[in-house]
């Protein structure tokens, strides 16, 4: 780790425009999630594109406030309205809001202020320190270790995937044959193009991300009814700052479940492709176990679990991505168009030809967190009562309206946005057939590295498959793929077993 370079990074966030793109994010990211039907993926797929025109050191700040924010403000409806704001607060609004029905508004919101700032910081500290060392050892990889690496991120999504391993092989598959679109790297020859030139680059990626997480949510709140999008009217629970302020005994009794949460999200986080959603439900399932029928009863392990959870993600999720070239998730995917867009490279040389803007990505992530914290015990109070009064109508014109304008600023051209279309319906269906994107933009993501890694083995060991197989770092990673494959069928097996015994 370059020490000196981290320092200076340092000391640039907290100069006065950065600091301030930071606090612009962070607060940005707590509205943005407090409005139902609003989440980090589509604020970070509007303002990618806007960042085109700002300098790094005031465009990635930005970014990292929101990304680090928004997936805690969702917790202000999840727990006042039992309206998730995000989808990684739906399980906050099980214990939240019974809380809230108990007279503890204020201690709920307190306990998902409190357990977000410290998952969050830890997480910031293992990207901190284990993204600079794993980019080091990245160095050293070949074809084979980046296509066996590859492989084994495609292959989390569906050994991971909650009763959802078929679908999320289907959607994984869908990517990988929506990258090859364009130029043949082995031939030169175009595949899938139809004719027209607009496809011989193949499709681009940030109108693709843009339409998946911002126009299909249009079209989500187009199809709904007026009555179904109508919010819930507030609870009329007064809330005090000193309420939502922990006392020694609640974090005693709250610590064990936070640092478990964290472990488990930071370890979730790094694995290419496993979500946040998944680390979510692996805490709020210890928590589970461990309670039993208090759990949904208002219980605060209930809120600290997956709010700990969550936030733990968010900056592990970027360590395959800065180390590796390899987006943790899909929200972390739109970090990789952020970095291109300023001529950057993502991987194992991205700490070496650009530290400064390395580790200011990765100091910014730490300050965010602990800027969340007060800023986020300050609007705990104020944005709650405002979710309520934005019509759902103006609220989906204003996100086509930017998604439209920073499809189009991609490339200047109508083709942006017919791409944006295209992909919003595509994202609406999966919604709707409850299809995971996440395989899917993974895929998109990989399918490049894959094939070229793939053809450069091939070159190198003379057409030899066994190549894969005598590099021992490449072998261990398709022996983790294969038993990644396997778990789904493990797991069915283990439940049909006891079934059949007792029949």
């Amino acid at each position: 780790m370059d020490y000196a370079a981290l320092f200076s990074a340092g000391l640039h966030i907290f100069s006065l425009w950065p600091l301030l793109s930071l606090l612009a994010g962070v607060t940005l990211g707590l509205v943005v999630g407090s409005i139902p039907g609003l989440n980090d993926t589509i604020t970070l797929a509007v303002l990618v594109p806007i960042t085109f025109a700002m300098p790094s050191d005031i465009a990635f700040p930005l970014l990292v406030g929101v990304y680090c924010s928004a997936c805690f403000g969702g917790a202000f409806p999840a727990i006042l309205l039992k309206i998730p704001g995000t989808a990684s607060s739906v399980l906050t609004a099980v214990d939240g809001h019974a809380m809230v029905q108990k007279g503890q508004a204020g201690l709920a919101l307190g306990i998902a202020t409190y357990s977000s700032a410290f998952a969050g910081v830890i997480s910031a500290l293992v990207l901190m320190f284990f993204a600079p060392v794993l980019a080091e050892y990245a160095l050293n990889f070949g074809p084979a270790e980046y296509f066996s690496l590859s492989i084994l991120g495609l292959s989390t999504v569906i050994g991971m995937a909650a009763g959802n391993a078929m679908k999320s092989a289907l959607s994984c598959l869908l990517g990988l044959l929506v990258a090859m679109i364009g130029m043949s790297p082995e031939s030169g020859f175009p595949r899938f193009t139809f004719g027209s030139f607009w496809l011989f680059d193949g499709l681009p990626l940030t109108p693709i991300l843009i339409g998946l997480f911002g126009l299909s949510v249009v079209f989500e709140m187009m199809a709904k009814p007026a009555h179904e999008t109508a919010h819930a009217a507030a609870p009329k629970t007064p809330i005090r700052f000193a309420d939502m302020l922990l006392s020694g005994q609640m974090i005693k009794r709250l610590m064990p479940t936070w640092l478990s949460a964290a472990a488990l999200g930071n370890l979730v986080g790094i694995l290419p492709g496993a979500g946040m959603l998944v680390a979510i439900y692996m805490a709020y399932e210890r928590v589970r176990r461990r309670f039993g029928t208090q759990c949904g009863q208002g219980l605060p392990e209930g809120v600290a679990a997956p709010e700990a959870a969550n936030n733990s993600v968010v900056a592990s999720s970027m360590v395959p991505l800065l180390s590796l070239g390899i987006p943790g998730n899909s929200t972390s995917a739109l970090f990789l168009g952020a970095l291109l867009i300023q001529g950057l490279r993502p991987g194992p040389s991205l700490f070496n030809d650009s530290p400064d803007v390395a580790y200011l990505i990765v100091g910014s992530f730490l300050v965010a967190n602990i800027l969340m914290f007060p800023i986020g015990l300050l609007l705990a109070r104020l944005v709650p009562n405002l979710i309520n009064q934005i019509p759902q109508s103006l609220l989906a014109a204003a996100i086509a309206c930017l998604c439209f304008t920073g499809a189009f600023a991609i490339s200047n051209s109508l083709f942006g946005i017919l791409v944006a279309l295209a992909f919003g319906l595509l994202g609406f269906l999966f919604n709707r057939m409850h299809v995971p994107l996440s395989p899917f933009i993974l895929a998109l993501v990989l399918a490049p590295v894959i094939e070229r890694a793939y053809f450069q083995s091939m070159s190198i060991s003379g057409g030899s498959i066994s190549y894969f197989f005598t590099q021992p770092l490449s072998l261990t990673m398709l022996i983790f793929t294969i038993l990644f494959m396997l778990w789904p069928l493990y797991k069915r097996l283990h439940r049909r077993l006891p079934s059949q015994q007792a029949a």
